[in-house]
């Protein structure tokens, strides 16, 4: 399986995937931890994290597959929502917690 179709997969496989830098137990960089931090204040349970540290392909390959240059990257129900600065201005106006729900 390619780089993309296996992203692919994992995106639609999956209603909530976070792809970041480190584990949701031990994020590795101060903007995948905040990501953690707002799913799991808006809700989120039932997370799928992909760590690209641990995967140099998918850690390059994401980037291509979002057209978005940085991590993480969350997708919900298979589409792409972006990265932690939309994250957080998306759980401050309550459009997060409400697409989490949906």
């Amino acid at each position: 399986m390619d780089t993309q179709a296996k992203i692919e997969a994992i995106v639609t496989g999956h209603p909530v995937v976070l792809f970041m830098k480190g584990t949701a137990q031990f994020p590795q960089c101060g903007f995948s931890g905040n990501a953690i931090n707002i799913l799991r204040a808006s809700g989120v349970d039932n997370l799928h994290t992909v760590n690209i540290l641990e995967d140099e392909e998918v850690r390059q390959g994401i980037k291509q597959f979002s057209n978005w240059p940085t991590i993480p990257q969350l997708y919900i129900n298979g589409e792409f929502v972006g990265g932690s600065d939309i994250m957080t201005e998306m759980f401050q106006s309550g459009e997060l917690q409400a697409l989490v729900k949906a």
